[in-house]
């Protein structure tokens, strides 16, 4: 059991980080690749990445992670190793609030308004669009980066922890 907790926690370290370097991605170069281009294929653009995102690859880590998180937590709860437990718990519960439940109350909506909005052939109304999109979505997102990298940082203490044990 105690090499199925390990292993499990290590999925949990690997699910955390693909969802914490999916956002993280978001922020050092995406948004600002967009902010920086023409207002009206910044729109064009992210219509079609948010369009993109809902797919066989990127729902597993998105969605799963805080249940990896969690079963990790059972498992190192099977083999007594307590702090494990609080770690991979506390991650479970970082990443369902700050990272999936997040996401789909404010990410989502945002980006399906984004997705009915016919791209203006006027550049300033195109960047006022932008802007008031952009700039929101970003705060957001910039926070579901930062709970997901607890949650990545607490699943590597749940592996740690469990060395320990």
């Amino acid at each position: 059991m105690r090499l199925i907790a390990l292993s499990t926690g290590i999925v949990a370290v690997l699910f955390a980080g693909a969802i914490f370097g999916f956002f993280y991605a978001w922020i050092c170069s995406t948004m600002w690749g967009l902010d920086a281009a023409d207002p009206r294929i910044a729109i064009e653009a992210m219509q079609a990445m948010n369009a993109s995102v809902r797919n066989a690859t990127f729902a597993p880590a998105f969605f799963g992670t805080p249940f990896v998180l969690f079963l990790a937590g059972y498992c190192a709860f099977r083999v007594g190793a307590r702090a494990a437990v609080l770690a991979f718990v506390a991650g479970g519960a970082v990443c369902a609030f700050g990272g999936v439940i997040l996401t789909m109350s404010v990410n989502v909506p945002m980006n399906e308004a984004l997705a009915l909005v016919d791209i203006p052939s006027d550049r300033d109304a195109a960047a006022d669009i932008w802007d008031a999109y952009s700039q929101p979505w970003q705060v957001w997102n910039i926070t579901r980066t930062i709970a997901s990298g607890v949650a990545l940082a607490l699943a590597a203490t749940g592996v740690a922890a469990l060395g320990r044990a």
